[in-house]
């Protein structure tokens, strides 16, 4: 299991979701008149349930090794939950009042996130090419 490229792939990016958890996106005034709030996972509820949930797909997905249809199935759905979840972000983040900042780390989290989704994609692709391969050859 941890000799396929994919697998450290989606440790990786397990790691850097959950990251997001604690580390803020967006800084800034709420419109509650909190003065400085953190837009992170544990934001509000839907936060902290999409976010989880993100990670625990992917968590998932490294034990499905060996039915890779499956694990490219999920994730790339996976993928299109992040990317729901980087919208509702930006929704969230435009409810703040006045000027706010994005926070370099949990920005960098999300991308980081999502480019390792799309390299475990990869190797789970050239991973069926050479069971193609392999099995061509018997």
């Amino acid at each position: 299991m941890i000799q396929r490229i994919q697998t450290i792939w989606l440790l990786l990016a397990t790691i850097c979701i959950f990251l997001t958890m604690h580390f803020p996106t967006y800084t800034g005034n709420s419109k509650d008149d909190i003065p400085y709030a953190i837009l992170n996972g544990k934001y509000n509820a839907l936060f902290t349930i999409f976010t989880s949930g993100v990670g625990v797909a992917i968590l998932i997905t490294i034990f499905l090794f060996k039915n890779r249809k499956l694990q490219f199935r999920i994730n790339l759905f996976t993928i299109f939950l992040l990317v729901g979840l980087l919208i509702y972000y930006f929704f969230e983040a435009n409810k703040f009042v006045g000027m706010g900042n994005l926070s370099f780390v949990g920005t960098t989290l999300h991308i980081a996130t999502f480019t390792f989704l799309i390299l475990s994609l990869k190797g789970i692709l050239a991973d069926n090419k050479i069971i193609k391969d392999s099995d061509r050859l018997r």
